[in-house]
C-alpha cells in the first residue's frame, strides 16, 4: 500500500520548479516526485494562495486546502512535507501535530532559522512518534553516496582538504554545503571566520571561515548570487582531486599517477573519471532514501538530529560575526 502524503506549501519546491525545467525527465519538486514514486501517493496539498492551490489542482488532479488542520481531518496522511517558508516551519509543524499523529515529517532546510525553534522541532517529534527528515537533498544523490563509500573504503584516502563556494546566505543555501562535508568529513571540530561578509537580504550572513572537521578541514568562501551561481566543492586527498561543481551536476575524480615527463614526480591523472550523479532527479532520489527509512533500511537522509547539528554549527560560526 502507498504512504499517503500531505504537501504543506505549493511554492517553489512545493512544486514551482519543476515548472521552469527545461528537462522533462527532471524532478526539483515534491509535488512531482510524490506524483511519480511508485511507494508514495500524493493526496493533497495547503498553501494560503489561492493561485497556488488552483495551478496544484489542474496540474496533480488532487485536492487543495487553505487551511492544515481540514486537509489532515479529511486526508488522514501518513507522511507530511514541510514545503513552507522557514520562519514558519516551527508553527506549522506544531499544527500538524496538534492534528494528528504522521509516522514521517519532511521538512524543507534549515529546521528554523532560530536554534531554539528547531530543538524544539525535533523534541516534539520525538515525544509525538513522528521520525522527523531534512530535505538537503545532496546526501540521498548517488554521487554523494559514492564520494562517501569511497572515503570509508580509503580509496580517497584522508586527511582531506576542500575549498567550498556557496552563495544565498549561509543559513539558507551555505548549509546544503556544511551538511555535506559533515557528511563526508564527520563532526566539525572548530571554526574561524577569516571575513564577516555581507548579510543576504539583509538577514543572513555570508561569512568566509575556516572549518575543521575529524577527516579534514575546508575553506568556504561566499561569492555574490546576483553576479552569478557559483556551488561547488574542491577535495584534496593523498590519493587524488575531487571536484564537486555546478552544485552537484558534474562530478570529476582525477587520482594520482606517475610524472611521465618528470621522472620522481607526482600528477594527477589529466584523464578525469567522472562520477555518476542523479542530480536532476534530486527530489525523487530523497523519496528513494525515505522508502528505505520506512522498510528501516540503513539510509542517508539528515535526520533532525543531523540538521539540528548543522544549524548549531551555524551558531557557532555566526557568532563570531559582530
Amino acid at each position: 500500500m502507498k504512504e499517503r502524503c500531505l504537501l504543506v506549501g505549493l511554492g517553489q519546491i512545493g512544486m514551482g520548479y519543476d515548472s521552469d525545467l527545461v528537462q522533462t525527465e527532471s524532478v526539483a519538486s515534491h509535488a512531482l516526485a510524490l506524483s511519480r514514486h511508485p511507494e508514495f501517493e500524493l493526496v493533497g496539498g495547503v498553501d494560503p494562495s489561492s493561485a497556488c492551490r488552483e495551478n496544484f489542482t489542474q496540474k496533480y488532479n488532487k485536492r487543495s486546502f487553505e487551511q492544515i488542520e481540514e486537509a489532515l481531518d479529511v486526508l488522514s496522511p501518513s507522511i507530511v512535507v514541510i514545503a513552507t517558508p522557514t520562519s514558519s516551519h516551527y508553527s506549522v509543524l506544531c499544527k500538524i501535530l496538534k492534528s494528528s499523529r504522521p509516522k514521517i515529517i519532511l521538512c524543507e532546510k534549515p529546521l528554523d532559522f532560530d536554534l531554539a525553534s528547531a530543538q524544539a522541532m525535533v523534541d516534539l517529534c520525538r515525544e509525538s512518534g513522528a521520525e522527523l527528515f531534512v530535505n538537503y537533498i545532496r546526501r540521498s544523490d548517488p554521487g554523494v553516496i559514492e564520494i562517501k563509500e569511497r572515503i570509508l573504503s580509503g580509496q580517497i584516502e584522508l586527511p582531506l582538504k576542500a575549498v567550498v563556494w556557496y552563495s544565498k546566505g549561509l543559513k539558507n543555501n551555505g548549509s546544503h554545503f556544511l551538511n555535506l562535508l559533515e557528511f563526508w568529513l564527520g563532526n566539525l571540530v572548530q571554526s574561524q571566520v577569516i571575513s564577516i561578509g555581507r548579510k543576504w537580504e539583509g538577514l543572513d550572513p555570508e561569512p568566509d571561515f575556516i572549518a575543521v572537521f575529524e577527516n579534514g578541514s575546508a575553506i568556504f568562501c561566499a561569492a555574490k548570487e546576483e553576479e552569478f551561481s557559483h556551488y561547488t566543492v574542491e577535495l584534496i586527498s593523498p590519493s587524488g582531486r575531487l571536484y564537486y561543481s555546478q552544485g552537484g551536476q558534474q562530478i570529476d575524480w582525477q587520482s594520482v599517477t606517475e610524472d611521465l615527463d618528470f621522472p620522481g614526480y607526482r600528477a594527477l591523472d589529466a584523464n578525469a573519471e567522472v562520477i555518476g550523479n542523479d542530480f536532476a532527479r534530486y527530489q525523487y532520489n530523497v523519496l528513494e532514501q525515505l522508502s528505505k527509512a520506512l522498510r528501516k533500511a540503513p539510509s542517508f537522509l539528515s535526520t533532525g538530529e543531523d540538521a539540528l547539528v548543522t544549524l548549531r554549527n551555524i551558531s557557532k560560526i555566526t557568532c563570531e560575526i559582530k
